[in-house]
C-alpha cells in the first residue's frame, strides 16, 4: 500500500513537472526558400565567410533581436518573402540574397516562424553562420514595441535554448558590431556595416530580465 501510494505522489509529481512548463505557441508561416534562395545562401556564406555548409544549415549559438521598423505584419511578412534582394538595397552588396529572419513576433505577441532554425537567415553582417533572428514587428515612434512581445521573445527564447544547448549569447542587433574580431565573427571584408539602432538596449535588457535563468554568456572580446 505504501509503494502504491510512493507511485501516486512520484506520478502527480511528474505531471505538475510538465504541465508546469510553458511552451511557446508557435504558427509556421513560411517565407519563399526554394532551390535558388538555398544555392543563394550557400554562396553568401562562402563568399562572406569562408564556409562550405551544406544546403546553407548552421549550428546556433546565439539569438539576435531586432526590430523590424514596419507597421504591419503583412508588410513585414512580405519584405522578408521574396528570394531575392531588392533593388533599393545596394548596401547590402551584390549577392541577390534576401533579407530574412527565423522568427516574427507581431505585436499581440504572436510567434511566427518563417524558415528552420538551423538554416542560414540574412540577418545580421558578420555572424549569420551561427545566429537565429527573431524579428518584431514595429520598433517606430508610432508603433513602438509591446510587452507582450518581450513576453513572447522570452518564452521564445527558452524554447530555443533548450532546443539548442549550445546556444550561449543574446545580443540585439544594435551590438552586433562589438562582436567585430572575435572568434564568432566571419566577415572578410572590414568595410562591410551598416549602423543600426535596432531593438535598443532597454528592449534586449528587459528580454534578459526575463530569461536571466537562462545564463547567457558575456560577449568574447576581439583578438589582439
Amino acid at each position: 500500500m505504501k509503494q502504491l501510494f510512493y507511485a501516486i505522489v512520484f506520478l502527480c509529481t511528474g505531471l505538475m513537472a510538465v504541465w508546469g512548463q510553458k511552451k511557446p505557441i508557435i504558427v509556421d508561416r513560411p517565407i519563399s526558400f526554394g532551390p535558388e534562395r538555398v544555392s543563394m545562401t550557400q554562396q553568401y556564406m562562402k563568399e562572406r565567410y569562408l564556409i562550405d555548409a551544406p544546403s546553407g544549415k548552421i549550428s546556433p549559438k546565439m539569438v539576435v533581436l531586432h526590430w523590424t521598423a514596419i507597421p504591419s505584419l503583412e508588410a513585414s511578412f512580405n519584405a522578408f518573402d521574396p528570394e531575392h534582394l531588392p533593388a533599393y538595397r545596394p548596401e547590402l552588396g551584390r549577392n541577390g540574397l534576401n533579407v530574412s529572419a527565423h522568427f516574427l513576433v507581431d505585436q499581440d505577441g504572436t510567434i511566427y516562424r518563417l524558415m528552420p532554425e538551423d538554416m542560414m537567415a540574412r540577418h545580421v553582417i558578420g555572424l549569420n553562420h551561427l545566429a537565429i533572428g527573431i524579428e518584431n514587428v514595429g520598433g517606430t515612434a508610432d508603433m513602438p514595441l509591446t510587452p507582450l512581445q518581450i513576453k513572447a521573445n522570452a518564452e521564445l527564447l527558452k524554447y530555443l535554448k533548450k532546443k539548442y544547448p549550445e546556444i550561449k549569447y543574446l545580443i540585439g542587433h544594435h551590438q552586433y558590431t562589438e562582436l567585430e574580431g572575435t572568434e564568432l565573427w566571419k566577415e572578410i571584408d572590414p568595410g562591410y556595416k551598416t549602423t543600426k539602432t535596432d531593438p535598443g538596449d532597454r528592449f534586449v535588457w528587459l528580454v534578459k530580465r526575463k530569461t536571466r535563468k537562462l545564463r547567457w554568456h558575456p560577449l568574447p572580446k576581439p583578438k589582439q
